[in-house]
């Protein structure tokens, strides 16, 4: 295996916004707001940030110290990381998962990116017009990703959806090609402010609109905010709420998604790091950054807006559902709505961007240093196999079978069992004193002490707990949906085979 070291980032600002780039996504100003108005508001928030403090931090703050000395001894994939940190023969092993996660997760994220462009384009030549009924909005959402059978979302040939799918694949390998510096650090520089420009004026527009429809005068914008953050029910609402243990499993998942934390992109991140560049004050930045775009802009602006005009039917649906069919609604409600739906859908586009660009390096970094090939070559390859799994998932649209699959048994189920077996490997492999060693090590902040308890203790017995209870509720429902789906068993046959050949 090769240790030559293949890339860098050019400034310590460049990592941090990189870092937060991939953090800040889909899932911070959709699926965020979503789990607080379904889990009562305010009391999701104490679940929520009990899971950053408990699991969020703690484990980002591993990944970046454990990424950093894997990168000293000259790996910067997980597998390698993991080999130079534990010396048995199954460590790289355990590492496969750290390259499986991102991958597969990127094969319907780069879809789903694909719609907030076409969504963008379209309130921007004002095709979005469909005007005030629900409906509209739900068989346009139907049709546009083919959810009504398989193999639908050709049947136009190449339309907007079909383009929009090429324009996310050609944007995402032109940067992704140019590396680190060169072409993902440059996109997160440019691409986070950005974000966070079109995030402020779409939150002025939404925080100023006072009560639109007087027939409706409950509905306005204090209204809003108090439905999204409330505690509903007083005290023995939030005792009922925190007795929910789906909560407890929903926030948790929402952290990992959140701060980047088990997906495996960190630990490949922080490895390119210089032996004495800072990690404990840039991991927290990189934290605090997500925490700002997901509480303070996404929590103020989905579920506001929606109550604002639509009242608390209009706050449910789900991630799409209220992504692709509500929000839409509202910005025909609002004045200036084509401005600011497109506004919105760009923004969208640019968090999605940028953390797809992220979820190939890890992969990349391995194929360099495992299969010995240039950035041309590793780049050409994971194209090759994240395309086929791509067109898996734009086959199989019927109920969006594939991306559901996909979603759950990487974006969720894997995600928990990486970010058990980092935690595991922080906490009882390297040991806290190596680990705080290296996180101190040029650090410009220091770090709590009692983290070095909670990285071995709480965060493996927490963990562990919310896994147990999550595969509890949801384990015999996906085990249905594979007996009875015949996509479903494709998908998670493909999943299987490239599981089996990163092994090889």
């Amino acid at each position: 295996m090769s240790l030559k070291k293949k890339d860098s980032w050019g400034s310590t600002i460049g990592v941090i916004l990189a870092v937060t780039g991939s953090a800040v996504g889909l899932g911070n100003f959709l699926r965020f707001p979503g789990l607080a108005a379904k889990y009562d508001g305010g009391a999701f928030l104490i679940p929520y940030f009990l899971a950053l403090l408990f699991l969020g931090l703690p484990i980002a703050w591993s990944e970046w110290a454990m990424g950093r000395m894997g990168g000293q001894h000259g790996f910067n994939s997980c597998p390698g990381i993991f080999r130079s940190l534990w010396k048995n023969r199954l460590a790289p092993y355990f590492g496969v998962l750290g390259l499986i996660v991102p991958v597969i997760i990127y094969m319907y994220y780069l879809w789903i990116e694909s719609w907030c462009l076409g969504y963008a384009w379209k309130f921007l030549t004002g095709q979005m017009n469909l005007g005030t009924e629900p409906a509209s909005y739900s068989t346009h959402f139907s049709t546009f990703v083919g959810i009504t059978a398989d193999g639908s979302f050709f049947a136009h040939g190449f339309s907007l959806p079909v383009l929009c799918l090429l324009a996310c694949v050609v944007i995402n390998f032109f940067f992704i090609y140019r590396g680190l510096s060169g072409g993902i650090e440059r996109v997160c520089l440019w691409g986070m402010p950005l974000l966070i420009l079109c995030a402020l004026l779409v939150l002025a527009r939404v925080l100023t609109l006072g009560t639109p429809d007087p027939a409706h005068p409950e509905r306005n914008v204090l209204a809003g905010l108090a439905y999204m953050w409330d505690i509903r029910g007083g005290f023995t609402g939030l005792l009922h709420s925190l007795q929910n243990a789906e909560m407890w499993m929903a926030a948790a998942s929402q952290i990992f998604f959140s701060l980047s934390v088990g997906f495996g992109v960190i630990i490949n991140y922080s490895s390119y790091l210089k032996k004495r560049d800072d990690i404990a004050l840039s991991s927290t930045t990189a934290a605090a950054g997500n925490e700002f775009c997901e509480v303070s802009l996404g929590g103020l602006i989905t579920i506001p807006a929606a109550f604002i005009f639509l009242g608390v039917a209009g706050t449910t649906g789900g991630t799409f559902g209220l992504g692709f069919q509500t929000l839409p609604l509202v910005f025909a409600h609002m004045p200036a709505g084509q401005l600011f739906g497109f506004l919105w859908f760009f923004l969208l586009f640019i968090a999605a961007l940028t953390s797809s660009l992220s979820m190939l390096q890890p992969a990349i970094a391995f194929m360099e240093e495992g299969l010995d090939l240039d950035r041309r070559g590793s780049v050409t390859l994971i194209g090759f196999i994240t395309l086929m799994g791509t067109g898996l998932v734009i086959w199989f649209t019927q109920d969006l079978a594939a991306l559901d699959a996909m979603d759950f048994w990487i974006g969720s189920f894997s995600i928990f069992l990486l970010a058990t077996i980092q935690t595991l490997i922080y906490g009882w492999v390297l040991g806290p004193r190596r680990g705080r060693e290296e996180l101190e090590r040029g650090a410009l902040l220091p770090i709590p002490r009692m983290f070095d308890f909670v990285i071995r203790y709480i965060s493996p017995v927490y963990l562990l707990s919310v896994f147990g209870l999550w595969i509890h509720q949801k384990g015999a429902e996906s085990l249905t949906a594979i007996q009875t789906n015949p996509s479903v068993r494709i998908t998670l046959l493909f999943i299987i085979s490239v599981i089996f050949s990163s092994f090889y």
